[in-house]
């Protein structure tokens, strides 16, 4: 299994058509807690088992982490474990807040 790059601009459309995605984060708590995208779950290794256990695996995975590049490795990763679309997100949580300041939860 492998996963895709999948650039800022494409992640919106997909929200914007309300698209079957699964968000994760993979940055710390602190950060996640003082800006993230809407709806993306936090996930670390102590909340890795049940998710794991409870993710819709059928839909498309984009993990967003500081600028993309921790996200691949972690994309990588879960793609083994039996998710059919994995994305990693092109310029992370820094390029999205930067494009899209008023689509950021806190």
């Amino acid at each position: 299994m492998s996963f895709s790059r999948l650039d800022i601009a494409t992640l919106a459309s997909w929200l914007d058509e309300s698209r079957a995605v699964t968000l994760v984060d993979i940055r710390d708590p602190m950060s996640f807690a003082s800006g993230h995208l809407p709806g993306s779950t936090r996930l670390d290794n102590l909340n890795l088992g049940d998710f794991l256990d409870q993710a819709d695996k059928a839909a498309a995975l984009v993990v967003i982490c500081y600028h993309g590049n921790s996200s691949q490795g972690a994309a990588g990763w879960l793609s083994s474990q039996g998710f059919a679309e994995v994305h990693s997100l092109d310029g992370g949580f820094t390029a999205w807040q930067a494009e899209y300041p008023d689509r950021v939860a806190s």
